[in-house]
């Protein structure tokens, strides 16, 4: 039993940092009218979590390879358990995200240093079970998170979400301090400080200037500035990378069509299944007034459906190529979200369960595979930091979706509430219901006029979330065109042993809801 202790805390650690991203999305509702926040902050509250989990991945797993990734996975439980009593705690909004951009600092270090440790723990068929439950707590994660979310904002508080994960790391602090030990690998060099720099302040400003756009305007003089600082950063990140004789992220590595298609799967795969879930659930909340279980119950059959897939497929699609599986799942995925634009403004949630159903199948065929397959479309020496890069690419997918989505559903929100000439301020109206704000609305106009407006808020949000699955639809449809197109795995006997790897946990996505399954090898920023 003794064995399985490491295993154990690897587990919960996962569990925490992956229900986090889903659990917030049927609790946003209720923490931005507690405390009074914006769409600006709705969309920073559940954004910056990813955020700093995509940018600092690869580096976290650098340095973990190089000062210990027990002492690493460590420090990232006691930040993630710090930052989360912050979280619970918060007396505004400004200090809510920054404690969530805490909260992902540490889930940097506990997801980069994850399958680093069970490898270094687990020989032989034990490392194969090791990496089959810790994919099963995974698909876990993914189905409870939107439960249990709406379980505890509805009966004990929105502050829940976050405290609940103070007796969970707790434990596996405790089992990870007597039962992990360390490893590390001094021979992978340094930290590429120049890279992470120039590729989170990227970043950044490009997340910053997205959310910026949904609430001020494409051509607001903030906006413009974030993206066009964020094209210089990451340029500047490109020339820095191309210098360094040990790189973070090399970018010779997208010269390939294979890699540079299968980053792009993985990108938009997470934007297109998972980002446009959060504003589902604000519109099942605030629009068709569920309470946040039910609101919960709305996003889970992506989920159930992407579990039961990705366990059958293991074994079903066994020898298949992965960019076919891939390629297929994406295709699925643009079909799923395309099918969800039935939505009228008299719809219910079931008028988005087929196309659910569907996404869930894209992304159980999809996911387990993805980790996998980057690996064979790099060179050996190369394979960690295709692991890593596969990792940032589908946290970023999700990081920038939800800007991306927020911005378009605002804005045909307004062209709507402007065609029906019920509203002074469109704009205004239009960035108060995208954030969850149609109960406000209503009980500020006469109740005379309530029920058309109520019925102008219902057409309004329907068209937005209409221009999002949209959007979703045709990028996983294009990407999984380019997989299928564009994939071929570099002819090398020994990666192709390596790619099967140990039945495992497929690297999640973000925020939103990962699949369960698939291969996952050690993450690590330099190979």
């Amino acid at each position: 039993m003794r064995k399985w202790l490491p295993l154990l805390t690897v587990s919960l650690s996962t569990f925490m940092l992956l229900l986090d991203v889903t659990i917030v999305s049927v609790a946003v509702p209720a923490m931005a009218d507690a405390l009074d926040s914006s769409f600006t902050d709705l969309q920073w509250t559940v954004d910056i979590y990813v955020l700093v989990l995509a940018a600092l991945l690869m580096a976290i797993g650098s340095a973990s390879d190089l000062f210990g990734r027990r002492r690493i996975f460590l420090l990232g439980l006691v930040v993630f358990a710090a930052a989360s009593l912050a979280c619970g705690l918060a007396p505004n909004i400004g200090f809510l995200i920054a404690a969530r951009g805490m909260q992902g600092l540490g889930a940097a270090a506990m997801f980069a240093t994850n399958a680093a440790l069970l490898s270094a723990t687990y020989r032989g068929r034990d490392l194969g079970v090791a990496f089959g439950v810790w994919g099963a707590v995974n698909g876990a994660a993914a189905a409870l998170g939107p439960i249990v979310g709406g379980l505890l904002t509805e009966h004990i508080s929105w502050r829940a979400i976050f405290l609940v994960n103070l007796p969970v790391a707790a434990v596996a602090i405790v089992i990870a301090l007597r039962a992990v030990t360390e490893s590390r690998d001094r021979a992978s060099g340094r930290i590429d400080i120049p890279g992470t720099v120039t590729f989170t302040l990227g970043v950044s400003l490009l997340i910053y200037g997205l959310i910026e756009a949904g609430d001020q305007g494409w051509s607001d003089f903030v906006t413009l500035g974030c993206l066009i600082g964020a094209a210089v950063a990451l340029v500047v990140f490109v020339l820095v990378e191309r210098g360094r004789r040990a790189p973070m992220l090399d970018p010779r590595l997208f010269r390939g069509p294979s890699f540079s298609a299968l980053m792009l799967g993985g990108f938009v795969l997470t934007g297109a299944a998972f980002a446009n879930l959060v504003f589902v659930s604000v519109w099942a909340q605030t629009v068709l007034d569920f309470d946040p279980v039910k609101a919960g119950l709305v996003l889970t059959p992506l989920a159930g459906m992407s579990f039961v897939v990705a366990g059958a497929g293991g074994r079903l699609l066994h020898g298949v190529p992965p960019r076919i599986s891939i390629g297929a799942g994406l295709l699925f995925v643009g079909a799923g979200t395309l099918l969800d634009m039935v939505i009228a403004p008299s719809s219910g949630w079931t008028a988005l369960l087929a196309g659910l159903i569907v996404t869930g199948v894209g992304v159980g065929l999809a996911s387990p595979v993805l980790a996998s397959a980057a690996l064979t479309t790099a060179p050996p020496e190369r394979a960690g930091m295709a692991n890593g890069a596969m990792n940032t690419f589908r946290q970023l997918g999700f990081a920038v979706g939800v800007p991306v989505f927020g911005t378009a559903l605002a804005g045909q929100a307004r062209a709507t509430l402007s065609d029906s000439g019920q509203f002074d301020d469109p704009q205004a109206t239009a960035s108060a219901l995208s954030g969850g704000g149609a109960p406000e609305i209503i009980a500020r106009v006469p109740a005379a006029a309530r029920a058309a407006v109520d019925q102008a808020l219902h057409a309004a949000y329907a068209d937005g979330l209409d221009r999002v699955f949209l959007i979703s639809g045709a990028a996983a449809l294009v990407a999984g065109v380019a997989v299928l197109l564009l994939v071929r795995p570099v002819p090398t006997a020994p990666r192709a042993a390596a790619a099967d790897g140990p039945a495992g946990a497929a690297v999640p996505g973000g925020p939103a809801i990962p699949a369960p399954g698939g291969s996952q090898l050690p993450t690590g920023a330099n190979g």
